[in-house]
């Protein structure tokens, strides 16, 4: 009465056993393997990154010649930017918020843009700054590309 036996383990237990240790050694290398790529490829891609906007191969020789003027140049000024710019009747460009200080400039012929705070963005058009909308104003406008711009481009193709 007093006797009590515990019941062996089987193969199957123990497989089953064995098999959940290899798993989780498995997740624990794969995990370790991805943050280590993430260290180590976060330094270059950072400075590989910030190399080529800084000093790009084939664009300074063209630059001085002919300095490119983008058809609109977002700036955020504020923490959050929501921000949505479109070619009419085509492809979406940005439809997102920027952060402070970022910025996104295009070079299409036509544009549309919308900004939910037209107070929040430092917006230029063709290089020069447009005035900014009353705090809280939802402000929707286009903006073609400028004639002298235009002929410069084709000029310089």
């Amino acid at each position: 009465m007093g006797r009590h036996r515990s019941d062996p383990l089987g193969i199957a237990r123990l497989a089953l056993v064995g098999l959940v240790a290899v798993l989780l050694l498995a997740v624990i290398v794969v995990g370790a393997r991805a943050l280590l790529s993430t260290f180590g490829s976060e330094e270059p891609a950072s400075t590989s990154s910030a190399r080529p906007s800084a000093t790009p191969s084939a664009e300074p020789s063209a630059e001085p010649a002919t300095p490119r003027v983008p058809t609109v140049r977002v700036v955020c000024r504020a923490d959050r930017c929501p921000v949505f710019v479109r070619v009419p009747g085509g492809d979406v460009l940005i439809d997102r918020d920027l952060a402070r200080g970022e910025e996104a400039s295009y070079f299409q012929p036509e544009l549309d843009v919308v900004l939910d705070d037209a107070s929040t963005v430092q917006i230029f058009e063709n290089g020069t700054v447009r005035s900014p909308g009353p705090a809280g104003e939802r402000q929707a406008f286009s903006v073609k590309r400028s004639a002298d711009q235009a002929s410069d481009r084709s000029a310089s193709e």
